[in-house]
């Protein structure tokens, strides 16, 4: 028997579009960066220079999760908290988040310059769930 797949709709099978289907908000990718950086909590998240609102994060990491991005596992149990790590297809985004960083760097004026570890790392240096 076959095991059914929810597939999200995307807008066309044009990679470009359907991958922005999935991370091209204001926030999603800013979080696969925390998490690249080392960032796992919450409190993590909210920290970051961008200030993300609570309900907007809540929302991302659950997104995430849902599209196989991040997982979560809890750290805590009473009360119950969560980390979260990016899984394998999180990882693969990171040549996006390098060509992105050098991009802006060069042409956005006052933007920070990307850290060598960041341009060297590879997918499989990230931390990440198996």
């Amino acid at each position: 028997m076959s095991k059914e797949v929810d597939v999200p709709a995307f807008r066309s099978q044009c990679p470009v579009a359907a991958s922005l289907d999935l991370l091209g908000d204001k926030w999603s990718l800013v979080i696969v960066r925390d998490l690249m950086i080392g960032k796992r909590k919450y409190k993590d998240f909210q920290d970051s220079p961008e200030g993300i609102p609570t309900n907007i994060l809540a929302n991302r990491l659950r997104k995430l999760e849902g599209d196989g991005i991040i997982e979560k596992r809890p750290y805590q149990e009473k009360p119950v908290r969560y980390e979260y790590a990016l899984t394998r297809k999180g990882a693969d985004l990171l040549p996006v988040l390098q060509q992105l960083a050098l991009w802006g760097h060069k042409h956005i004026p006052g933007s920070w310059s990307p850290p060598d570890w960041f341009l060297n790392a590879k997918p499989g240096d990230l931390p990440q769930e198996k």
